[in-house]
């Protein structure tokens, strides 16, 4: 008996060190992979001075941001990994090789990417702000350990401010259950606070992602080379070659002329490079292929379509089933049991799906964040964005991907329940909550694909027909269909 007990301890400190070296070695590979993003776009000047201070204090602050970065995208991929994990252990239900795969490995990888998301949240990312911010108390010896100081302090001023917060919201909606539990602050406030960070990060999906599912035809209609319908590679190279050789002249001959145009001379330097980016970026388009202008371009298009239409039909269908089905709301639970069920009723080829679907879903929602006119300043720029736009895109990116997970629950994208402390969330068994925000989410879905389909499919037939060079006072909607079909059969012959 003695012995089979040891057997037993023996094999669950070898689990529990299996788990740690793949967790380890899985945010090694994403703190690797945000470290390269973000020395993409980081400012080069704030780590490159004469002041050996700065550039200690930009460093670190750098490396508190990759660590928020890659815990985002660990964030992202937690219900992709859960479910294709859940599919490959029902393909292999006996392997050897997939031991390692199992319910305690994947709930631990919750429980640590909840942990860290919030860590990084509450502390990490306001003492980075303040750290680089900061330039030691007055009277104190200058150095990086008296702006650690002044940090530290800052952020346990803003801990006792958001508390206090938190504490007079909880006392106003639950007096009796705020009052009995007010020095209950690990067991009661900080969840209370972390579902608050939830709803705003969910909240702020509702916004980004219909807004996002539109703009991403736009997106990809600039990345991917157009039909000669649709556009005219050579008129717009022509014209772009043009443009160029007039401002070389103007650079060329600005020595001679008078001061006010000498003053112009780095804004038209500046002209002059993105025209003569824009310039090669059109002779590859020029060089591409019939099959990519042809074929990629409507297939892209079509697959955008495709995606958009199938999670607003997901999200009806899920509808349907909060009405009758209250199985339907999301909910937590504590013990993943994968390899037993699909979590798609179409089998492997709907998991896959739906992990298309979560990760299409996070694409546009990053992509509609960074299309608002909020947000449009937090737009990074290679090798021109310095600390404090980082962190904010970091803490962004961090609130948006933390609440993938109960955002593709709550529509229903998947029935993977959420795990650990995901599933806590005060608000999640408010059946009218969930419902309405199904109900907004088509809506907002449906209307912005509406609006950008067919705006979209005028203004592309507008420009191949030629009536963008109509004049102002002609109003093209009083354009005769004859005469647009005539036009528009003389330019394809």
């Amino acid at each position: 008996m003695e012995t089979d007990d040891v057997s037993v301890r023996e094999q669950l400190f070898h689990n529990r060190v299996r788990e740690t070296i793949i967790c380890v070695l899985l945010f090694t590979c994403l703190y690797i992979v945000s470290y390269l993003i973000l020395a993409r776009f980081k400012k080069t000047a704030e780590f490159v001075t004469d002041d050996i201070e700065d550039a200690t204090v930009n460093r670190i602050a750098l490396w508190l941001c990759t660590f928020t970065l890659s815990v985002a995208v660990c964030a992202v991929l937690l219900l992709p990994i859960s479910i294709l994990s859940n599919e490959v252990l029902l393909t292999f239900p006996h392997s050897y090789y997939m031991q390692w795969l199992n319910g305690s490995l994947i709930h631990g990888l919750w429980n640590l990417v909840f942990l860290f998301s919030n860590l990084s949240l509450v502390f990490l990312m306001p003492f980075a702000y303040f750290f680089t911010e900061s330039e030691g108390f007055v009277g104190s010896k200058k150095g990086v350990m008296a702006r650690v100081y002044e940090a530290v302090v800052l952020l346990l001023l803003l801990a006792l401010l958001v508390l206090g917060i938190v504490w007079v919201a909880s006392a106003l909606l639950h007096d009796n259950l705020a009052r009995k539990s007010l020095y209950d602050l690990w067991e009661y406030y900080l969840p209370y606070l972390y579902s608050g960070i939830s709803l705003f990060g969910v909240l702020l999906l509702l916004l980004c992602t219909p807004f996002g599912l539109s703009r991403m035809f736009s997106v990809t209609g600039r990345l991917l080379v157009k039909p000669q319908l649709f556009e005219d590679v050579d008129d717009a190279l022509s014209c772009t070659t043009l443009e160029e050789d007039s401002l070389y002249r103007k650079l060329k001959c600005g020595s001679s002329q008078s001061c006010w145009v000498k003053l112009n001379i780095e804004a038209m330097k500046k002209e002059h490079q993105a025209v003569q980016t824009k310039r090669i970026a059109l002779e590859k388009r020029r060089k591409a292929s019939p099959w990519q202008r042809n074929l990629g371009y409507p297939l892209a298009m079509l697959m955008l379509l495709a995606l958009t239409v199938l999670c607003v039909l997901m999200v009806c269908f899920n509808v349907l089933e909060l009405l009758l089905d209250e199985t339907a709301m999301p909910r937590g639970m504590e013990d993943p049991h994968l390899g037993m069920a699909s979590f798609s009723m179409f089998g492997s080829l709907g998991a896959a799906v739906q992990v298309v679907l979560i990760l299409y879903l996070m694409v546009s929602s990053v992509v509609g964040f960074y299309s608002s006119p909020l947000f449009t300043s937090l737009v990074p720029r290679a090798q021109d964005t310095n600390l404090t736009q980082m962190i904010a895109n970091c803490v962004s990116l961090l609130i948006l991907s933390s609440a993938l997970p109960v955002f593709s629950r709550t529509l229903g994208i998947t029935r993977f329940d959420l795990l650990g402390d995901f599933g806590r969330y005060n608000w999640l068994g408010n059946f009218y909550v969930v419902f309405l925000y199904n109900m907004l989410f088509a809506g907002l879905t449906s209307a912005s694909l509406i609006k950008t389909v067919t705006w979209a499919v005028q203004r592309e037939l507008i420009r191949a027909f030629g009536l963008h060079r109509l004049p102002l006072t002609v109003s093209r909607s009083t354009v005769p269909f004859r005469l647009l079909l005539a036009s528009g059969l003389s330019k394809i012959q």
